[in-house]
């Protein structure tokens, strides 16, 4: 996953983490040589002292051969802790497995669970973390003890985040908060509902489930995960209008951060600054904050956070008129979007597939039933008159029907599915992954026989202007009218996909290079002219199109979209609503 800084990253870290305190106890003074003793000890001290917490797990190691099978078993689940914290994951996950089957403690085995489905979400195994959370939510019901009920939800509120299932990662979330009655540990539950709403953009400055989240996570007592929230809080100053209030809270944190040395606070203290001096003006110090973070993230692998620092950075050299620095900050910033973009997409997909695999296995299950019915009736029957054994072959062909039909309709859902793959869920159009396939195989063909076709990049001006005015509803509807105005100017053979918020990418199939610059006119023309209307609210939008041809290109798809990409930000830069060609050809303004 691309973890954001500071947020999704360190909530899974803490519910790993609450996972472990359902074996802590109280930390003593000094070690003893009692094995349950040191084995609650070494728990505790792998979170507030790990150099020492490794002495004594090296210790109790030593002696494994001395101590009962239930030692064993949770110096085991020991091991996979530390090996998961020191990013040994092949190991931890056997470890994870092992006591998860074998140890015959239910309580063990549920710790286990949650730790090895934390370490899924961490590791983009995200079919195998949907399948785990999918058999943790069905052993919900049978876990007694409270401390793991309470690690179990906020791992599953964790997954359904990850799969884009808001309202369940809220529920679980709310349901962890409400079995929970230890004060010390709210501050996981508070925190995770803050980063679930956030991920699911449900979040803003004033939402009350902030201020129960700084409630349940004083800085006294929880300085890390009360300076996260304070950064999420920030973070949504900055993209939501109020940069200064951003700025002012940073400021605010920054010795906190410095102190602890976090590094993705770090970075999420940067990534915060740019956007807010950007949006202030302060092109200079913007760039100065959003260059620090490319150094640090660099080697750290926050690929979300050089996404945002390379948005920053093109924005700058855009204004600025630094046409060459630009086009160089926006191919590594959309580079990193659709892995981003990708990610997503394959979370849900993940999701879907395991969603799809469960209503399998119940049709299989009820298929195999109505089969053993079907038997013990034939058993019954044989007793009986010729009449009765009729009424039996009626009743058998009736069942071969509906296994039939229950297969049918399976059938056509997985068609359905791997429709819904194709296409992006809002305006109904292919994909950006979709429609670069596609797009391919198109050009391979008409390069065999010798076609042309031509590709063009369209993007919304001042898109995010209408979102921060009217809403998000409002620029979902902006978005479906402006496809609708764009297919009544298309073929049947024409490629339409979206590659990302406001762009679209259009490939005009045995097009010349003067029917391409009509269409792409006649569709400007349209999207201008059209206005969406949307609860008493009005929002117009105009479009800057980049076009480039076979005919002087050729029918490789990069250079393709590379001439595109550089014809629309030169349409960009002489003053939006405009079609461009790859050559620098105005054709409106």
């Amino acid at each position: 996953m691309l973890w954001r800084p500071g947020s999704t990253g360190r909530w899974f870290a803490g519910a790993a983490f609450a996972g472990s305190l359902c074996l802590q106890a109280a930390h003593a003074a000094t070690a003893i040589a009692d094995p349950d003793t040191l084995l609650k000890q070494t728990w505790d001290l792998q979170v507030t002292d790990h150099p020492r917490s490794l002495q004594l797990l090296a210790q109790l190691n030593r002696s494994a051969a001395s101590l009962t099978p239930d030692q064993q078993w949770h110096l085991r689940l020991m091991n996979a802790w530390e090996a998961k914290y020191e990013g040994d994951y092949g190991r931890s996950e056997a470890l994870f497995k092992d006591i998860a089957l074998h140890s015959g403690d239910p309580k063990l085995a549920d710790r286990a669970s949650a730790m090895l489905l934390s370490q899924y979400g961490a590791t983009r195994r995200y079919v195998d973390a949907f399948d785990l959370a999918n058999r943790l939510t069905a052993r919900l019901p049978q876990v007694a003890d409270a401390k793991v009920r309470y690690a179990l939800l906020l791992n599953l509120s964790q997954a359904m985040g990850l799969a884009g299932q808001t309202n369940l990662a809220v529920r679980y979330a709310h349901m962890a908060m409400d079995a929970d009655h230890a004060a010390e540990s709210r501050c996981y539950a508070a925190g995770i509902l803050v980063d679930v709403l956030f991920s699911g953009h449900r979040l803003k400055p004033d939402s009350p489930e902030l201020q129960q989240a700084f409630e349940a996570c004083p800085l006294a007592t929880e300085p890390l995960f009360n300076t996260g929230i304070a950064l999420d809080l920030a973070d949504l100053y900055a993209h939501e209008g109020q940069p200064r209030k951003a700025l002012t809270l940073l400021d605010e944190l920054q010795p906190r951060v410095d102190a602890a040395g976090e590094a993705s606070s770090k970075l999420g203290v940067l990534e915060t600054r740019a956007w807010a001096l950007a949006a202030l003006g302060d092109g200079d110090a913007a760039r100065k904050a959003a260059l620090a973070v490319i150094a640090a993230a660099a080697s750290s692998g926050f690929d979300l956070s050089l996404k945002d620092a390379y948005q920053v950075l093109y924005r700058i050299e855009k204004e600025q008129g630094n046409a060459a620095a630009a086009l160089g900050y926006y191919e590594k910033f959309a580079a990193l979007d659709k892995a981003y973009l990708d990610d997503i997409n394959a979370r849900t997909l993940a999701y879907e597939t395991m969603q799809q695999h469960v209503l399998m296995q119940k049709l299989e299950t009820e298929k195999l039933s109505k089969q053993n019915a079907g038997l013990r009736a034939q058993r019954k029957l044989d007793a009986k008159s010729a009449e009765a054994i009729r009424l039996y072959f009626v009743l058998l062909f009736m069942a071969l029907g509906f296994g039939a039909l229950a297969m049918y309709r399976l059938k056509r859902s997985q068609l359905g599915f791997k429709r819904l793959s194709h296409f992006d869920g809002l305006t109904a159009i292919y994909n950006r992954q979709h429609f670069m396939g596609e797009a391919g195989r198109v050009l391979h063909q008409l390069e065999k026989r010798k076609g042309a076709a031509c590709l063009a990049i369209i993007d919304l001006d001042h898109f995010k202007h209408v979102n921060d005015t009217h809403g998000h509803a409002m620029g979902d509807e902006v978005l479906r009218r402006v496809v609708g105005a764009c297919k009544e100017h298309l073929r049947s053979a024409d490629l339409f996909g979206r590659l990302g918020g406001e762009e679209f990418g259009i490939l005009l199939a045995d097009c010349s290079r003067e029917q391409g610059m009509a269409i792409a006119e006649r569709m400007r023309a349209a999207i201008e002219a059209t206005a969406v209307e949307l609860d008493g609210a009005v929002a117009a939008v105009s479009t800057s199109i980049g076009l480039a041809f076979t005919d002087s290109i050729g029918h490789d798809l990069h250079r393709l979209c590379t001439e595109a990409d550089a014809a629309l930000y030169r349409a960009k830069h002489d003053g939006r609503n405009r079609v461009m060609t790859g050559a620098g050809c105005l054709v409106t303004a």
